[in-house]
C-alpha cells in the first residue's frame, strides 16, 4: 500500500487491550488504529499541526471490556479515573462499555454526566471538596451520586450540613488510609501514613461515630487507593485484605445503630502499564524513581501485570470473605488510556556540541514539558520513535528536548535515525498528558485527535497562541 494512501491498514488481530498499540506498516510507518500517523500530519486539507495527541478509542473500549469481564458474576463498577484523561470521546467510549467515573471536581462531575455516565455510576474523591461541589454531588439525580468519598472525619459534619440544607440524604464512603507503602514514585503514592489522603485506619471508629451523629448522611461503603502505576499485585491485595475487615466492622456498626447495610467495597485503582525499556545513555534515567520508563522498568517489564489480573486477585479475596452480594468498585485511569494515546511532534533542528572530548547531540522538537509534563515532574521516560522508520538507516543517540525555557524540558536520550526524521512519536502518552498540559511560555495547548474503525472520528482543537496573547492583554 502506498504511503500516502488514505485507507486504514489491517493490523494484527491480537491488537487490543494487551497488545503493542503502536504498530508498523510494512514500509515502517507508525500506525495507530490502523491509521498512518505521518499521513494525518501531512494532509493539506484540515492539516493537524504538531504537537498533537492521537488516541485509539477502540483499544480504550477494549480495556474496559477486559476489566469488566474479569469480575465474572460479581456485582461491580469500573469507575474510570477521569483525571487521567477527561476528553469527551474517551469518556463516552468508557460509558459505552458500561463504565462509570471517579471524579475529583465539580467540573469533572458535570462533564461525565453530560457524556452519559449515570449519577449512580459516579464516585467523588478529593481531600478539599468545596460546599458547592458537595452540593452538586448530593443534589445530582434522584438520590445523589453513588458515593462521596469522605477523606477525613472533619468532612463528615460538613457533608451532613450541606445535605440538611438541601433536604437530602448524602451517600458517603470512607476512604481509608491503610498505611501501606506502594512501590511507586513518591508523588503518586497515596496510601502511606504521611499522605494527605484518607482517614487513618486507626481512626475509623471515630469516623463511624461521626456518621452516627449525622442524620443526613448514609454510609454506603468503604474504600482505599494506595497509589498509581502499580506493576505487581502484592501491595494492592494487601490493601484489600486490610479493607475487608474494616468493611465488615463498619457494616456491623451501622446495622446495630439501625442504619442500612453497606453497599460498596471500593478497592481503588492504580493499575500500571508497561512504558517499555528506558532510553539509552540517559543520566535522567539513572535518577528516575517512576517505574514507568526507568531502568528499574527494564527489570520489571516481564512482571507488569494486566488490570484484569488485579481484578481477579481482588475477587479471590472478596469471595473468600463471602461478599458476593457487595458491589465492588475499582477506579482505573492510566491502565485504560495510557498505552492507547501518543504525542506526535515535529523535529525543529539538531544541535551538536563538544564541551570536552565527548560530542553531545540534542534533538529539538516542538513538544515540550507544557504538553507532556510527566518526564519533568516524575522523571518518567517515554519511548520516542520516528513516525517513519526505514530499513538500513544510520542510528545515533540524541538527547530529545523541547522548546520550553527550563532545563527540565528534557525527554531523555533516545536512539533515532541520523539524519533525524521530520516527526517523532512519544509513546504511552494517553494518561496524564493533555490533562496536565499548560500554556507555560505562551504556548498553545496541543490538538487531540480520536481514531476509531481506522479513521478520525473526532478532533478537539485548542486555542492558538494568538488567543493566549489576547487573554493576557487585559
Amino acid at each position: 500500500m502506498a504511503a500516502d494512501s488514505t485507507a486504514a491498514i489491517a493490523v494484527d488481530p491480537s491488537v487490543g487491550a494487551a497488545a503493542d498499540l503502536v504498530q508498523r506498516a510494512p514500509d515502517g510507518d507508525a500506525l495507530l488504529n490502523g491509521v498512518r500517523l505521518e499521513q494525518l500530519l501531512e494532509t493539506d486539507d484540515g492539516r493537524i499541526a504538531t504537537p498533537a495527541y492521537f488516541y485509539d478509542l477502540d483499544a480504550i473500549a477494549a480495556e474496559v471490556r477486559d476489566i469488566r469481564s474479569a469480575f465474572g458474576a460479581q456485582r461491580h463498577l469500573v469507575a474510570y479515573a477521569v483525571k487521567a484523561n477527561s476528553a469527551g470521546p474517551i469518556v463516552r467510549a468508557v460509558a459505552g462499555e458500561g463504565g462509570g467515573a471517579d471524579v475529583v471536581s465539580a467540573a469533572e462531575l458535570k462533564l461525565v454526566r453530560m457524556l452519559g455516565v449515570a449519577a449512580n455510576g459516579v464516585v467523588f474523591s478529593g481531600v478539599a471538596k468545596t460546599d458547592r461541589e458537595i452540593d452538586l454531588a448530593i443534589g445530582d439525580g434522584a438520590s445523589g451520586i453513588l458515593a462521596i468519598q469522605a477523606e477525613s472525619i472533619e468532612e463528615i459534619p460538613r457533608i451532613d450540613a450541606r445535605a440538611r440544607a438541601l433536604g437530602r440524604i448524602a451517600r458517603i464512603s470512607f476512604r481509608v488510609n491503610p498505611g501501606i507503602e506502594a512501590d511507586t514514585h513518591a508523588y503518586i503514592a497515596t496510601g502511606h501514613d504521611e499522605a494527605k489522603f484518607g482517614i487513618p485506619r486507626a481512626e475509623i471508629g471515630s469516623a463511624v461515630e461521626a456518621v452516627a451523629a449525622a442524620p443526613n448522611v448514609q454510609l454506603v461503603g468503604v474504600g482505599n487507593h494506595i497509589g498509581s502505576q502499580l506493576t505487581v499485585t502484592d501491595a494492592y491485595v494487601g490493601a484489600v485484605r486490610m479493607l475487608i475487615p474494616v468493611f465488615a466492622a463498619c457494616e456491623t456498626a451501622m446495622v446495630q445503630r439501625g442504619r442500612p447495610a453497606l453497599e460498596i467495597l471500593d478497592c481503588g485503582g492504580g493499575f500500571g502499564i508497561d512504558y517499555g525499556t528506558a532510553p539509552v545513555g540517559s543520566g535522567r534515567a539513572e535518577r528516575a524513581a517512576d517505574p514507568g520508563g526507568t531502568p528499574r522498568a527494564q527489570e520489571e517489564k516481564s512482571r507488569v501485570v494486566r488490570p484484569a489480573e488485579f481484578v481477579r486477585a481482588l475477587i479471590s479475596e472478596v469471595d473468600r470473605a463471602g461478599l458476593s452480594h457487595t458491589r465492588v468498585v475499582v477506579e482505573p485511569g492510566r491502565s485504560i488510556v495510557g498505552a492507547h494515546g501518543v504525542l506526535c511532534a515535529s523535529v525543529i533542528m539538531q544541535k551538536r556540541a563538544r564541551p570536552n572530548e565527548a560530542e553531545r547531540r540534542w534533538l529539538m522538537i516542538d513538544a515540550g514539558m507544557n504538553d507532556l509534563i510527566r518526564p519533568a515532574l516524575y522523571q518518567a521516560l517515554h519511548r520516542i520513535e520516528p513516525l517513519r522508520k526505514r530499513d538500513g538507516e544510520s542510528i545515533a543517540t540524541f538527547r530529545v528536548v523541547g522548546p520550553v525555557c527550563e532545563s527540565s524540558d528534557d525527554f531523555g536520550a533516545h536512539e533515532l535515525p541520523d539524519p533525524p526524521p521530520a516527526h517523532v512519536v512519544l509513546r504511552d502518552a494517553g494518561a496524564y498528558g493533555f490533562t496536565m498540559a499548560s500554556q507555560y511560555n505562551g504556548r498553545a495547548l496541543p490538538t487531540e485527535v480520536f481514531l476509531s474503525g481506522g479513521k478520525v472520528v473526532s478532533t478537539l482543537r485548542s486555542a492558538d497562541a494568538d488567543a493566549w496573547v489576547r487573554s493576557r492583554v487585559g
